[in-house]
């Protein structure tokens, strides 16, 4: 039986407005990703572009590259992961990573253009480095949770490093099967601390007060192809996959290629909670 995440950490108080692909993304829509540390943009890749994208996906899982085995099992099914190629076992598995150098279909849509164009407005560089990849999972009815955390607690990099997530969606992305949830303009509260509970996460306690003073959570539902541009410093987490839908998303991190980076020590005292006076 999966343990269900509280329901009153994925209250969320709107739905994101999204805007009709990249080519609508103008100086507004920038600000907006500036102000509120996310653009949620509709139909940012084709249908054709995300089938590619899929069959790039399957073939990972299928076991149809040999030399590809990043993957990490859904805690509910670890234990009985498929070890053969079938379709089924894409239903046994949470993450797929560092893939992108195996699967040129993944890399294609990583590197298109239109999403690099928009990433060089957004960081301010056309010397840009994807520095992570993964493909993120939900099972139907077994997906678990992605407590909320920041990406930036993940990275050894400089505090003031603009890095953006850019998460698309394969499947219909939607309340019940998992969308995303962020915290708006929760970038700007800058490193919040995180614990080893569920997972590497901010305490439940501390969301509950972000959301409670002056921030809004907003729900992300995307169709497919549709993609969520967010900052690194954003809050934001996934509920359990609540329904029979399938949900399956890539998800790239960017950054200037320039960007020197720093220590696990120095990561830590900002994010970690060793040596700080908390609880949570």
């Amino acid at each position: 039986m999966v343990q269900m995440h509280d329901p009153e950490l994925y209250r969320h108080d709107r739905v994101a407005e999204r805007v009709h692909g990249f080519s609508a993304v103008g100086e507004a829509e920038i600000q907006h990703f500036r102000d509120h540390g996310w653009l949620a943009v509709d139909n940012a890749f084709s249908s054709d572009a995300v089938a590619a994208a899929i069959d790039g996906f399957v073939d990972l899982i299928e076991g149809k590259n040999p030399d590809f085995k990043s993957w990490q099992a859904e805690p509910e099914n670890e234990a009985k992961m498929a070890p053969n190629d079938g379709l089924e076992r894409q239903d046994t598995l949470r993450k797929l990573m560092f893939f992108v150098e195996f699967e040129p279909r993944l890399r294609e849509i990583a590197y298109h253009p239109a999403l690099m164009e928009l990433l060089a407005r957004i960081i301010g560089t056309t010397d840009l480095l994807l520095f992570q990849d993964m493909g993120l999972m939900k099972p139907p009815r077994i997906g678990s949770e992605k407590p909320w955390h920041q990406d930036c607690a993940y990275f050894d990099l400089p505090l003031g490093t603009q890095v953006v997530g850019a998460w698309i969606a394969l499947d219909d992305v939607v309340i019940d099967n998992g969308c995303m949830h962020v915290l708006d303009r929760g970038h700007r509260e800058g490193p919040q601390i995180h614990f080893h509970r569920r997972d590497w996460q901010i305490c439940d306690t501390d969301v509950g007060r972000l959301h409670d003073s002056e921030h809004d959570v907003v729900a992300v539902p995307l169709n497919p192809g549709g993609c969520l541009l967010f900052d690194g410093l954003l809050p934001h987490g996934t509920p359990h996959n609540q329904s029979d839908l399938r949900r399956r998303a890539v998800q790239y991190h960017y950054r200037a290629t320039d960007v020197e980076s720093t220590t696990t020590e120095e990561r830590l005292a900002l994010f970690g909670e060793e040596g700080k006076d908390v609880e949570c």
